[in-house]
């Protein structure tokens, strides 16, 4: 049956996850190919699936998904009807709602039909339904030459299989089932008739799954959605809570939370935040450091299940296909068919340059907040190959930074965050020769070789303590020298395979104000560049700055706002005493989340604010992401500018302030090792004051320089 015209598809899908697999419908809770479809491991299981009645899609009356984001629910009604008997049934009479939950490879959905008519009424259900079995990278528009085997689909009494062996040797399959005997069944469409008489509700259970062929009882849907949202509620009651005296903002904190437990999966290693939906549902490795940076002060637990995984994964071998190297740490994993076929290298791909130097990054800032020193303990060996992987590649450079270029044309032309292939540039727009050297990477190369050196002086290796402390001063001093244009008055974003500036001011070196590679005055002046109106767009800071060569507000990093890298350069910002700065970019990034339903996206364009309009949306950002979820909280820590440090029982708050509008800021069972504190931050005649709770005060000391 051709898709319906009658009413518009919804931009933006409505999103559940679990586990490997994640499921975009539209606001009737339909899937139909294209923006909405359901994955597990990188394959597309179900690229069809919509409910018509009588040939018609049903008025929507509203849809939403739930506020702990395990379920969905859509609330729809009749066009008009064929007759039943006489009379024919008019609009608006059957109310139907369609509940959906994901569970483990598949989910579960239940359909209540009310007749609220003045007799009875038949309604004929009609389903249609497909699975084509893509790879996620056949769907983002990679060719392939050759597919696999379509599987001829298995019909039953009451489901359908549908199947598909892979080149890759495995077999794939969908099983769709309902609880009720269809009145006709093929492998595209299932027919149902219901009379429904007045006053009286009927409901069909329906399953959809890669394991099971059945649909679930009354009994069974009801404990599926019980222990989803109880599974849901541990992950969101992991770690501090903070709640503030803004409704509004309130709001944002709540569902900030909400898409990291969605995005966070439990592995064996312990819990990871996914990247993002729909293009990055899978661990990657410099978004999920990022995030526990964001996330580490309010739940560790994060942290360590990240360290833990991308220590399991580290490289231990050269491989030109996978950009991989002894010691460096993983890009991403994929576990779809073109990756086991070697078709794309992203089964274990190591094409990320930054990914190594923040797994240091994350492992001595754990350690110092924490003081749990058995973890570094136990990723040791991986900590060292790490080091050893940033010294030998800065020593092997013909510049003396750490560099990249593709070993194969199916890698990424670049590999610092910004990734697209026309990021990095010269002042002309020209495209620099390789190996490139990106600025914020030398900055997380710094940090690196300082967390090191810290971590040895806490296990009594004095020598390397020493040596890593005069590697990171030297690097330090190098990036001064090389990085810094006269021209621009900024750190240019990077350096060519010749050591030659790319003279273009970039967001990037707001990056180095978190790593704190800049001396004061330098850090003053790259922190007043990033508040002038060629990067503050009054939603945020823009990628790259207007009047660069190649901006374009409307591209992916040329232009654009992301906002985890707005709340970096904020966080930097503060660490150099611009606490202002950071208020008010958090109060600009709020105002933003407003515009996104409290949601903000992977990233947005960079338009310059005006009153009176919103933020305009990038068309195919993801929507949730970690990195994008976890920038409250970075930005909210760069305002309060609160340190834990556990060796020594100790809270550090140095000149906190408020987000705009916002007079108190309440955090509970805030992580200090083994203890927690309650704090509250109060503004109070002008001044920002903090008070530890009486009652969870647990030994620490609470230090403040207001």
């Amino acid at each position: 049956m051709p898709k319906s015209a009658e009413e518009p598809r919804n931009l933006l899908p409505l999103t559940l996850k679990e586990g490997d697999t994640f499921l975009l419908a539209n606001e009737h809770g339909d899937v139909h190919g294209g923006a909405d479809d359901v994955f597990t491991n990188d394959t597309r299981v179900l690229s069809q699936f919509e409910l018509t009645i009588a040939g018609r899609m049903p008025s929507l009356l509203g849809s939403a998904i739930s506020h702990d984001n395990t379920a969905f629910t859509a609330h729809l009604t009749n066009r008009p009807l064929p007759a039943i008997g006489e009379q024919s049934l008019p609009h608006g009479v059957i109310h139907i709602e369609r509940c959906r939950l994901l569970r483990r490879n598949g989910w579960y959905e239940c359909i209540t039909l009310t007749n609220f008519g003045e007799s009875a009424a038949r309604v004929p259900l009609h389903f249609c339904f497909a699975a084509d079995f893509a790879d996620i990278f056949e769907v983002r528009g990679h060719e392939r030459h050759k597919r696999g085997e379509v599987l001829q689909p298995e019909v039953r009494e009451k489901s359908i299989q549908l199947g598909y062996r892979g080149r890759d040797g495995v077999m794939r399959s969908t099983a769709i089932a309902f609880s009720h005997r269809p009145d006709s069944l093929s492998a595209t469409e299932a027919q149902f008739g219901f009379v429904i008489p007045q006053t009286t509700s009927t409901q069909i259970f329906i399953g959809v799954s890669t394991e099971s062929d059945t649909a679930p009882t009354p009994d069974e849907f009801d404990r599926a959605t019980k222990d989803a949202s109880e599974r849901m509620s541990e992950r969101l009651h992991r770690g501090a809570v903070v709640s503030t005296s803004g409704r509004l903002f309130n709001q944002w904190i709540e569902k900030s939370r909400s898409d990291l437990a969605l995005l966070t999966t439990s592995l064996p290693t312990g819990p990871y935040p996914y990247a993002g939906i729909p293009w990055f549902a899978t661990p990657f490795g410099r978004d999920g450091l990022i995030t526990a940076l964001q996330t580490l002060w309010l739940d560790p637990g994060l942290a360590r299940g990240v360290l833990k995984f991308l220590a399991s994964t580290q490289a231990t071998e050269a491989s030109a296909f996978r950009d991989a190297e002894p010691g460096k740490i993983l890009h991403e994993t994929r576990r779809g068919e073109m990756s086991a076929l070697e078709e794309v290298p992203f089964g274990r791909y190591y094409g990320g340059v930054d990914s190594t130097p923040l797994f240091i990054m994350l492992a001595g800032a754990y350690e110092r907040q924490t003081g749990d020193r058995s973890l570094a303990d136990e990723i040791w060996p991986a900590l060292l190959k790490a080091c050893a992987w940033i010294e030998q590649r800065l020593d092997r450079s013909a510049i003396g930074f750490i560099d990249y270029a593709a070993q194969k044309a199916s890698g990424l032309t670049n590999q610092g965050w910004k990734d697209s292939a026309d990021s990095i540039f010269h002042a002309t727009g020209e495209f620099p020769r390789g190996p490139i050297s990106v600025v914020e990477v030398q900055g997380y190369a710094y940090a690196a070789f300082i967390a090191m050196a810290q971590l040895a002086h806490e296990r009594c290796e004095e020598k390397l303590m020493i040596k890593w402390r005069e590697r990171a001063a030297s690097l330090c001093e190098r990036i001064e020298e090389q990085f810094w244009s006269p021209q621009l008055n900024c750190y240019a974003i990077a350096l060519d395979g010749d050591g030659k500036r790319c003279e273009v001011r970039a967001s990037n070196a707001g990056h180095l104000l978190y790593c704190g590679v800049p001396d004061p005055d330098r850090a003053l002046t790259v922190s007043r560049q990033l508040m002038r109106d060629d990067f503050a767009t009054g939603w945020g800071i823009r990628t790259l700055a207007s009047g660069q060569a190649r901006f374009n507000p409307m591209s992916y990093h040329n232009g654009s706002v992301w906002p985890h890298d707005t709340a970096i350069c904020a966080a930097g910002m503060a660490r150099y005493g611009q606490r202002q700065s950071a208020v008010q970019i958090i109060s600009e990034m709020f105002e933003a989340a407003s515009h996104f339903n409290m949601r903000l996206p992977e990233l947005f364009c960079g338009f310059m604010r005006n009153p009176g309009q919103g933020p305009a949306p990038y068309p195919v950002a993801c929507l949730p992401q970690a990195w994008s979820a976890g920038a409250v909280f970075m930005l909210l820590q760069a305002c309060l500018n609160i340190e834990v440090d556990a060796r020594h029982k100790e809270i550090h708050v140095n000149r906190p302030a408020l987000p705009i509008g916002i007079e108190n800021v309440e955090i509970q069972r805030l992580p200090v090792g083994a203890a927690s504190v309650d704090l509250t931050f109060e503004r109070i005649g002008g001044e920002v004051v903090v008070v530890p709770s009486r009652h969870t005060h647990n030994g620490v000391k609470v230090l403040a320089h207001l």
